[in-house]
């Protein structure tokens, strides 16, 4: 599964790449972890619990064939996509390094989705919604 999930961020990647003029591959994290972790036919699962902890943040990726690797922390910032409208409103209007996710879920409902906002167009951050369980 860890090679079919790489295979395809790569792809991912890769294709931004060609895309859209040279950009670095970038994925949300929380703590050491790549928040998106499975890839199905109908798409990939980009979800934290409402009850997650540890810092989110925005990284450059290694990715290989056995394993994806946070390399460079990049500025973002976070909004928050409300289920049931679909409004979408920055959590902050700071931009971050990291944030503590609990800071970013207490203003969350489950169905919410965090989105995430790169500041510079050199990064692809192709999975940037996170659906809250």
């Amino acid at each position: 599964m860890m090679k079919k999930l790489i295979a395809v961020a790569f792809f991912c990647c890769a294709f931004s790449q060609v895309g859209f003029s040279q950009h670095i591959c970038s994925a949300a994290f929380l703590g050491n972890k790549m928040v998106v972790d499975k890839y199905t036919n109908e798409g990939y699962k980009n979800e934290i619990s409402l009850n997650a902890t540890g810092e989110l943040t925005v990284n450059t990726v290694d990715l290989s064939p056995t394993e994806s690797k946070a390399v460079d922390k990049i500025p973002f910032k976070v909004a928050i996509k409300e289920k049931d409208t679909k409004t979408i409103t920055l959590f902050s209007r700071e931009d971050f390094m990291k944030v503590d996710v609990q800071k970013v879920l207490s203003q969350c409902k489950k169905g919410d989705q965090i989105v995430l906002l790169t500041l510079d167009k050199q990064y692809a951050l192709p999975h940037n919604e996170i659906l809250v369980k």
